[in-house]
């Protein structure tokens, strides 16, 4: 199996935290369940992420491959990402509590807060050697009749979760995705002191 590990490394010359630089999203997984201690560590690093006036507005829920979460969760998402979600061991729904528990005014924060919770959720699974792939290719109106959710939670984005597995077992088509190095954006295109058009680039 192609050392993929060290194909989506983030360059070392970056200098960032090696948690980080070994972070990406799979496509292929292992067939290996994850331990309920794990799954612990992970969901209790997301809930020590911050939050607007620590409403801590994220939910998550879990499925585990062949339970009826799983089965519901899968069955939301789109043709392409089932094709391949499929062989994680474990699937997420992450949810947005969009009111203040304190007076049940609108938290506009609510999402960027989970989105919060999902990073860390995803950099302490890749401390357990657990990748994620989040998904944003999902049916919403799905989500809300399988799960009945109330109307102040709005969807996040599925993940996938579970140990890498091996590229052949995708489509052609996806392998070459899987195989093909990350890349990114140049901070001169992303972090400014200003933004007139095109922007003005910070200092970095």
């Amino acid at each position: 199996m192609p050392d993929l590990e060290h194909i989506k490394q983030v360059p070392a010359s970056t200098g960032i935290h090696e948690l980080i630089a070994n972070r990406w999203s799979p496509r292929a997984f292992a067939d290996k369940p994850i331990s309920n201690e794990d799954l612990r560590k992970i969901f209790t690093a997301a809930s020590w992420a911050a939050s607007a006036s620590n409403e801590q507005p994220w939910r998550f829920l879990i499925g585990h491959k062949g339970d009826e979460t799983y089965t519901k969760i899968l069955d939301c998402l789109v043709e392409f990402n089932q094709n391949w979600a499929k062989s994680a061991p474990v699937l997420v729904l992450t949810l947005a509590k969009t009111t203040s528990s304190k007076d049940g005014s609108n938290n506009a924060w609510a999402l960027h807060d989970t989105g919060a919770a999902s990073a860390n959720m995803c950099l302490q699974a890749i401390a357990l050697g657990i990748h994620t792939h989040g998904m944003a290719g999902y049916d919403k109106d799905k989500v809300r009749t399988h799960f009945r959710l109330p109307a102040e939670y709005t969807e996040g984005a599925v993940w996938a979760m579970g140990y890498l597995g091996d590229p052949e077992s995708l489509p052609d088509s996806m392998k070459k995705m899987e195989l093909a190095p990350r890349e990114r954006k140049s901070l001169s295109e992303l972090v400014f002191t200003d933004f007139s058009t095109p922007g003005t680039p910070a200092k970095l």
